[in-house]
Order: structure tokens, then sequence, then C-alpha cells
């Protein structure tokens, strides 16, 4: 059985890994469906009405409480890839200097704030403004728990053996799905909403007793990107033996899912809560989703698969777009004569399509000339 290495190289004396194709496509094929993409097999049901597009279109709606959808892995999912990013960079800051580690850690507290502040921003997005009152202010936010799963991973690793973070992260998730065990599983009587009802600031998502992106569930979504991390890890380190990353990999992700379905009569799959059996199954679901875009597309981007680069690459900047600008007016703008003349039917599907092109030109032109948003 392979296991996980002791230590990584220093970050001083590594040289940085290649760009994973596969992550990037991965990270595109996760962010289609924020920007448009959620939106075609609704479209293509009311055009069409074959039932297996309303098949397809129920999985792309949240869970109403427990169960699991395919739009409920898009957020973990993303999570996860910042994880697998951290693993296969291999820092570790153990035994450096402190002039040498203060870079890196004014990255990671600047990253962090970054992406606190562009969460709120983007929270109080689509014209309505952050509102003049603090305490009208939402806080949590998908971004700001993206930047704190990342923070957290990334002490972890660069200060202690990842054998020793392996111990952790099981320790941890285990705790933290017992304890929340024993409160019930309910919007308002559950640990979360506790919590959050006592040490949020500001309000909470459409004012619900506790929010998705609360102080609770935050443990279980660092659960997430370790799982990533540990992913990223064993991709750099078995890089000399594919066939045996993928058996371990898939060992990986299959076992996480098995094991979050046993679990789930006895302790449910849960997004809004972020119950620790969603962790795992996300978790799993999504080394898997790895696996398949690798071997699929290999380390060469296929032509077909560029517009997933293009969104890839500007990930963070492709969902604040969905927030911060309006693109269901640029294209009743421009296509709207053309979308009102075609038959009733097909019209949802024109403005999902324009919507989608418009975007992918966008990412396109800042591809070429290489602009990309990165914190």
């Amino acid at each position: 059985m392979t296991s996980l290495p002791n230590a990584p190289t220093p970050a001083s004396t590594q040289a940085a890994p290649a760009r994973l194709p596969a992550l990037d496509a991965l990270r595109g094929f996760d962010m289609f469906w924020l920007i448009g993409g959620e939106l075609l097999p609704a479209a293509l049901f009311t055009w069409t009405g074959w039932s297996v597009w309303l098949l397809l279109a129920q999985q792309f709606e949240h869970s109403p409480w427990h169960g699991f959808t395919f739009y409920d892995l898009i957020f973990p999912l993303f999570i996860f890839i910042s994880g697998v990013s951290l693993g296969l960079q291999g820092h570790s800051l153990s035994g450096l200097p402190p002039a040498q580690r203060k870079p890196q850690y004014v990255r990671a507290v600047r990253r962090l704030f970054l992406l606190l502040l562009l969460g709120v921003v983007y929270n109080h997005g689509w014209g309505t403004g952050m509102p003049a009152d603090p305490a009208g202010v939402r806080y949590a936010s998908v971004l700001g728990r993206i930047g704190i799963a990342w923070f957290v991973v990334a002490m972890l690793l660069w200060h202690l053996r990842t054998r020793t973070v392996v111990v952790l992260t099981v320790a941890v998730l285990v705790v933290y799905s017992l304890v929340q065990l024993q409160w019930p599983l309910t919007e308002a009587g559950s640990l979360n909403a506790l919590l959050d009802q006592a040490l949020l600031p500001g309000i909470t998502y459409r004012n619900a007793p506790f929010d998705p992106e609360g102080i609770y569930s935050q443990v279980g979504a660092i659960g997430n990107c370790m799982a990533g991390a540990f992913a990223g890890i064993l991709w750099r380190t078995q890089a000399s033996a594919p066939r045996r990353r993928l058996l371990v990999l898939a060992g990986m992700g299959g076992g996480l899912v098995l094991l979050a379905c046993l679990l789930h009569p006895y302790y449910p799959l849960n997004k809004s809560l972020w119950t620790g059996s969603f962790t795992l199954l996300t978790s799993g679901l999504s080394v898997l989703l790895l696996l398949v875009f690798d071997l699929l597309l290999g380390q060469r981007p296929a032509r077909l698969s560029k517009p997933l680069y293009w969104i890839g690459q500007n990930a963070i900047l492709v969902y604040l777009g969905t927030s911060l600008v309006m693109w269901s007016f640029s294209v009743k703008s421009l296509f709207g004569g053309w979308i009102a003349a075609s038959p009733v039917g097909m019209q949802p599907l024109l403005q999902a399509l324009g919507l989608l092109l418009l975007q992918l030109l966008a990412l396109r032109w800042l591809y070429q000339r290489k602009l990309f948003l990165r914190l």
C-alpha cells in the first residue's frame, strides 16, 4: 500500500511544479455550471419536452434539506481543487529562517483577507450594494469559506509532517461529526444555528437561523480542502508510477463515497449543515472527477476542452462576474430581438446560450492575453 510522505521538501529548495492541465479543466468544468451551464437542462426540457432533460434539470437545484444533487457538489469541488493545488506545491516552512518564511505568510494572509473582502462584495452584488449599517452586512460567504479553508490547510502542511496532518484531519472530522449529531439536524435546532446566532456577525443568508457558510460548517469545508491536498500530495509523489497513483486515488475516492453512503441513513448528507457525511461524499466524488479528467485530457488540452481552460484559469473572476456583471442585460441588448422572434419554447435555450457565449468570448480574450485574477 502506498503511503503519504513524511515531510515535503522545503519551499526554498524545491522547484515549482508544472501546472496540471486536468486540474485547470476540472476547475473550468466546475465553474461552467455557475455561469449559465446550469440553465441548459431546464431550457432543453422547455424546448423538447423530453423527460430526460427534466431529470437532469432537477440535478441543478440544491437539495431542499437532506439528500444530494449534482449541484450540491459545485462548491465543495472548488474547495477541493484549491487543496489539490497546495498538495502539488509540496512546500514546507519547517526549519526555514523567519526571513524566508515571511513572504509566504504575507501572501497567505493577504489572500485570506482579499477573499473575505471579495466574498462580502459578492454577497451584496446584483445592484443592491453593501448596506451602510454594518449589522446589515452578510460577512459569511463562498469566497470567504474558500479562503479560510485554504489558509488553515496551508498552515498545517507548511509546518507539520504529512502523516501528522492525516491523523489530525481524521480525528477532527470524527469529532466534528459526533458533536454535530448531539443536536437535531434541523434548521433552527442544529449546532450550526446555535453558533451562528451567538457568534456570527451581521446577517445570515436569507435571514435564516443559520448561514450555510457559517461558523461550524467551516470545519467540514476544511476537510474537503484537506482531502484535495492529500490527493495533490499523492499525485506529486507518485508521478513516476501513474498506474499506482490511479489505483491509490481511485481507492481513496471510492472508499470515501462508499463510507458516506453507508453513513447516510444514520448521519444524513446535508449541504446546508455541511455534515461530515457530506464532506466524505463530495471529497470522494471530487477525487474521482479529477481522475476522470486526467484520463480524458492527459497533459495536453484538447481543442474541444479549451473553453474549460479559459474558465478554469480565471475562476475567481468568473465567480465575481456572476454577481457584479449583469450578463442577462447584455444578452437582451445584443440578441433580444432575435430571441423574441424565435419560437416561445426555444427562447430560454437561446437566452442561456447567449449568456454562455458572451462570457466565454470575454474569458477567451483574457486567456489569450494572459490576464488572470489570481490571489
